[in-house]
């Protein structure tokens, strides 16, 4: 038996790395797969397996390759994994150190956007309810935006054409490259915190995915809709949109069309002025027509060409109804009157004065009693006797009372 070199676990794990390392096709690959057993770690780090239909391969990227991913990797995703083969001496398993992952099929930009548009629309950054009312007369307006390039110079000539007296801020920003979001953020927040505007404009001219990116990037979505004041987002040319044109209180096609929406148009406003004049002219003239007509129409009126005709008429009808009431009061009177006559004359006939006029008299005692019979009187009292034309004081001396036939007998005179 031949004598064979013997190897530690560590020397063969180390030996088998450095052939690896010597093999210059393994120290730059790209290997394709799918995305499987994704983590992301605390540290950074981000480990994944990358398989196919018969085989796997472990993979790890560095925090300092991950912190360069403009998308999110996820479990089930095509990717293009670049980087080399190598060996971790502790497990003695390959994996692939992965420095740059790309997405196969669409490109990691667009995936990238479309995963920050879906978790902020479902975080309700978009949302209708959210965006603010654009001023219509704006004093102010902050244009956030790069001092060098086209889109100021448009923003400011079409602004100053439009609405002369809205007075443009410009907060100078880099609108592409790695530190350009934070620039463009931090110049939001720094108008909220010295109301320097009443409307802000973002923006910046056209160009690639790449150029713009920084309008895709959270950290402004997240400015913008943090914005106490009105963000109008006016980004690239028309068909291009970015995540801070869904954030924005108003989007527009181009910087051009973001100035337009931003001031109104005097020309317009001078049109509708003149147009507004017209219309109230015309009204008034139309109401003056009616009010003359209707003046006419009252100097026509018999009330004013005598205005004493209508007192007369009134009192013409004072007077005749003056005359009925007296007339209804005499006829009421008449009748009373008759009336009154009618009841004195039947008062008359019942009157003991008139029975007293036919010679009759009316007997009574002192104290008034009317004596109806000869027998309530007594022989020797005194009793009155009044007459027609007087009264007498008469003494009872006989009493005579009537037997039938009209006869007395047996009684006393009266002694007067």
């Amino acid at each position: 038996m031949n004598e064979q070199t013997v190897f530690t676990v560590t020397e063969l794990n180390s030996r088998v790395k450095m052939l690896l390392e010597l093999d210059p096709a393994l120290q730059s690959v790209c290997v394709a797969g799918e995305i499987s057993n994704y983590k992301s770690y605390p540290s950074g780090h981000h480990y994944f397996t990358l398989k196919d239909a018969e085989s796997s391969v472990r993979c790890v990227m560095f925090r300092s390759y991950a912190s360069r991913l403009r998308f999110r990797p996820e479990n089930g995703m095509s990717a293009a994994a670049f980087g080399r083969v190598g060996v971790y001496p502790r497990d003695g398993a390959y994996q692939l150190y992965c420095e740059a992952l790309r997405p196969l099929g669409a490109g990691d930009l667009n995936i990238a956007y479309e995963q920050l548009k879906a978790r902020l629309q479902a975080e309700g950054l978009f949302d209708a309810a959210a965006k603010k009312p654009i001023p219509r007369f704006p004093a102010r307006i902050a244009v956030i935006t790069s001092p060098a390039g086209a889109a100021v110079r448009d923003i400011i000539r079409v602004a100053g054409h439009r609405w002369p007296l809205a007075k443009l801020i410009i907060l100078p920003v880099r609108v592409q490259g790695a530190e350009a979001p934070a620039e463009i953020a931090e110049a939001l927040s720094y108008a909220n915190r010295h109301a320097v505007a009443d409307l802000i404009i973002t923006g910046r001219g056209g160009g690639s995915i790449e150029d713009l990116w920084c309008f895709n990037d959270e950290r402004v979505a997240r400015a913008i809709y943090a914005s106490k004041i009105p963000v109008i987002s006016a980004v690239g040319h028309e068909p291009d949109v970015t995540i801070a044109d869904y954030v924005a209180d108003l989007r527009a096609a181009t910087p051009s069309n973001g100035a337009e929406l931003a001031v109104p148009d005097q020309a317009e406003l001078r049109e509708g002025l003149l147009d507004t004049e017209e219309r109230i002219n015309q009204a008034l003239q139309k109401k003056l027509g009616t009010l003359r007509r209707e003046l006419t129409a009252l100097q026509n009126r018999g009330a004013l060409k005598k205005p004493t005709a209508y007192i007369d008429q009134k009192r013409m009808d004072a007077d005749r109804q003056r005359s009925r009431l007296i007339a209804a009061q005499e006829k009421r009177l008449g009748a009373l009157r008759r009336e009154q006559v009618r009841l004195a004359a039947a008062l008359d006939a019942l009157s003991p004065l008139r029975v007293l006029s036919r010679g009759y008299a009316v007997a009574a005692k002192p104290d008034g009693t009317v004596l109806r019979s000869a027998a309530e009187a007594e022989r020797g009292e005194m009793i009155d006797l009044t007459l027609t034309d007087g009264a007498l004081k008469c003494r009872v001396e006989e009493i005579f009372a009537e037997a039938k036939g009209g006869k007395t007998h047996g009684g006393k005179k009266a002694d007067v």
